[in-house]
């Protein structure tokens, strides 16, 4: 409870009198806390009036904003109220004790996925990667590049495979296949080769530091590299060199991986466009690669890197996974520290592999995971997987009435007797309709927050997509979101995040149709990990775009249609990666569909 002055409270009571007069008596009631009798407390609008002036009618527009109304009585107090009890509030951004919050700054308030009392799987600590041969090397450069990081790695180990000729070969198709694709940022040839070599002494020397060690790989631009541009897609931070590396690549820096690029990302990650144009789908180059985790999704596609590191708020590994016919990993919000990595959303924001095969995407995980202490929201946890353990038995969730809707498709609809074929056992499930993208305040919000300092200088004007769905728009938009909606917002969340724990009661896992808004939304805002892979292919006669219709610039159209790779997803219990990935696995084997390229590269 607060307490409420006497004085406070005889204001109250005079706006029955007379409002207006009230209103305006409020306006002269100035206090100067040194006039205040011993043991007097201060009072709710006593401060000096600043900031401009609003009227009744400035409030009248406003309430159009929020969807509220008052009467032309509550308008009056408030108006007349405005400059002593809530402008001020805005001094911390407005006023002369103006201060600064650094980028590497989080709120005090932080999400925490795991609801109290909830048991988190796994309790252990294990990983035991499958034992398969790769076989012999092949002959052929491309057959070379396209495979498997879990191939490479046992070449590598072998000694079959030096980590220099593979650098060598993604650097020559870098140079070969970049300029129909558009995903590399900045191409780090001299670090790659020097690492490489390091890696290879290495190796011959009995030093193997594991499954990554010598294996090529590409961060999205969002990634700190010390004395390497980390741009962030974005033409204001076009020279931005930072001095440090961030988190997850100093581990993949111990692990032996080669950083051979920074890869493209739609600007301050939204979407596929970026400084240097828009990011293309190796699969159809005439329609862009998704985002906005773009450049991870069309390298790792097209063969011009082993593996990559994304990122994702809000679909930006899900989406061009599925767009691009790759594995996306979203690690379960907490498992893998964001220190050094641009903040989009505190809340929101997770970093995880894209690679070509399930596996892969495993082993790069327990490469990044775990805590640390620059990221508040990251926490230990446990990485139980077996390559080999079985799936037979695991209840997998789906929604019935999404499997006739858009946007699923018949490979959607066939994953469910493919996961039954596999001995796993399908369940129908559903979850309250409710309008789970009210969540997205939260997201705008933060987005916001984060860029506050850059759209209030017109920085973001420089943006190459000023289109109304991009950031330079929603970020100004985001001003006038009320404060209110957005605790209101975090209520719901957690609403949300008890019907997800209700659902994992009934089942192990969830296969959806990768991109369905709802589940999008949902399990991006609870923090649950999901693992998106290639289950088939299907037919577009249209050309797909993560931007909203413009009458002026339509997407191209097939005719005959083109054949795509299509992906599905599956979501897991939080932590449990382990148990997601032993599915992936035995999906993509039954599947089948893995190992076809896109045509051309």
């Amino acid at each position: 409870m607060l307490f409420m002055p006497k004085s406070r409270r005889q204001f109250l009571a005079l706006t029955s009198l007379s409002v207006l007069g009230a209103a305006a008596a409020f306006r002269g009631q100035a206090q100067n806390p040194s006039d205040l009798p011993p043991g007097a407390p201060p009072a709710f609008g006593t401060g000096p009036a600043v900031g401009p002036e609003v009227s009744p009618t400035t409030f009248a527009e406003a309430e159009k904003l929020v969807r509220i109304e008052m009467n032309a009585s509550e308008r009056a107090v408030a108006a007349g109220s405005w400059r002593r009890t809530m402008a001020s509030l805005y001094e911390r951004r407005t006023g002369p004790r103006k201060v600064a919050l650094e980028p590497s700054l989080a709120p005090a308030s932080r999400w925490n996925p795991t609801l109290p009392g909830q048991k988190v799987a796994p309790d252990r600590d294990r990983f035991v990667r499958s034992q398969t041969d790769p076989g012999p090397l092949p002959p052929n450069d491309a057959d070379i590049a396209f495979a498997s990081v879990t191939q490479l790695s046992r070449w590598i180990e072998q000694r079959k495979l030096t980590s220099e000729r593979l650098t060598r070969i993604y650097l020559k198709r870098i140079e070969q296949f970049d300029s129909k694709l558009r995903c590399i940022i900045t191409l780090t040839r001299d670090l790659a080769l020097a690492q490489a070599k390091k890696a290879d002494e290495e190796i011959a020397a009995g030093k193997y530091r594991g499954p990554l060690h010598g294996i090529p790989w590409g961060g999205k631009d969002l990634l700190d590299t010390a004395g390497i541009p980390t741009t962030y897609g974005a033409e204001p931070f076009r020279n931005r060199v930072p001095a440090e590396d961030a988190a997850v690549v100093k581990r993949l820096h111990d692990a032996g991986a080669v950083l051979i690029a920074k890869l493209s990302l739609g600007a301050l990650a939204l979407n596929d466009i970026w400084f240097g144009g828009q990011t293309m789908n190796p699969w159809l180059l005439e329609e862009a690669s998704s985002g906005s985790s773009a450049g991870p999704g069309a390298a790792t596609a097209a063969g011009l890197v082993g593996f990559a590191i994304g990122s994702e708020t809000g679909g930006s590994i899900i989406s061009p996974s599925m767009r691009c016919g790759i594995t996306g990993l979203r690690p379960t919000y907490g498992r893998v520290p964001r220190t050094g990595a641009m903040t989009l959303c505190w809340s929101l924001d997770k970093l995880g592999p894209m690679t070509r095969a399930v596996e892969d995407a495993m082993l790069v995980l327990q490469a990044i995971s775990g805590p640390d202490a620059g990221d508040v929201a990251s926490v230990p946890s446990h990485l139980d997987f077996d390559a080999a353990a079985s799936v037979r038995g695991l209840r997998v969730g789906y929604f019935p009435q999404w499997l006739d809707q858009n946007p699923a498709t018949e490979v959607d609809r066939a994953a469910v007797d493919v996961v039954r074929k596999v001995g796993m056992v399908p369940v129908e499930v559903s979850i309250p309709d409710w309008p789970y993208g009210s969540l997205n305040l939260i997201l705008f919000a933060e987005g916001a927050a984060a860029f506050e300092e850059l759209t209030l200088s017109g920085g973001v004007n420089q943006l190459k997509a000023q289109v109304p769905d991009a950031w330079p728009n929603i970020f100004r938009q985001a001003r006038f979101l009320s404060a209110v909606d957005f605790v209101q917002a975090d209520r719901l969340r957690r609403k949300v995040a008890e019907e997800m724990a209700r659902l994992f009661s009934q089942v192990d896992l969830l296969l959806v149709p990768s991109l369905r808004d709802e589940m999008l939304t949902i399990a991006n805002f609870t923090g649950h990990p999901s693992l998106t892979l290639r289950a088939g292919f299907i037919e577009v006669s249209k050309a797909r775009s993560d931007w909203a219709p413009d009458p002026n610039n339509p997407m191209p159209t097939f005719d005959p249609p083109r054949r795509v790779p299509h992906g599905v997803t599956l979501i897991g219990r939080l932590f449990d990666e382990g148990t997601v990935a032993s599915a992936g696995l035995a999906l993509e084997h039954a599947f089948g569909a893995v190992g076809e390229r896109p045509p051309g590269f």
